[in-house]
């Protein structure tokens, strides 16, 4: 089972981080789109209750923090592709690169528009 029911984010402005996650989340396995008025959401065609969702919202006093969100992948080749999504859809990165988290981790970190901290990484078994 899937432990990541939902990410529920605040982005200052919804009109900014909407084409940047309609860009990135497709690329990690969310390609459902439950777009509403305040919610914009993304989600995995995984059945209940495995489905994981990914969801922004607008809060104009939004302040990023330290926290970071990290999505893992299967591959270096899918770190470097998710990497370059983000890079063309205005991310500056740091990345991809191997990271001493183990052997093999390898990673690439960005930010979305409001300064949400991401990550994409993978870490073979």
């Amino acid at each position: 089972m899937n432990p990541l029911g939902h990410i529920d984010l605040r982005v200052r402005n919804l009109e900014a981080a909407t084409p940047f996650y309609d860009a990135l989340l497709p690329l990690l396995g969310f390609t459902e789109r439950y777009h509403g008025g305040d919610w914009k959401v993304w989600a995995t065609t995984d059945p209940t209750p495995e489905a994981a969702y990914f969801a922004v919202t607008e809060d104009p006093a939004h302040a990023a923090n330290a926290n970071r969100i990290a999505l893992q992948v299967t591959s270096t080749a899918e770190v470097d592709r998710v990497a370059a999504a983000a890079q063309e859809a205005g991310a500056t990165l740091s990345g991809p690169k191997e990271m001493p988290y183990g052997p093999g981790y390898y990673a690439a970190y960005f930010d979305d528009p409001s300064g949400n901290r991401l990550e994409v990484y993978v870490r073979p078994a």
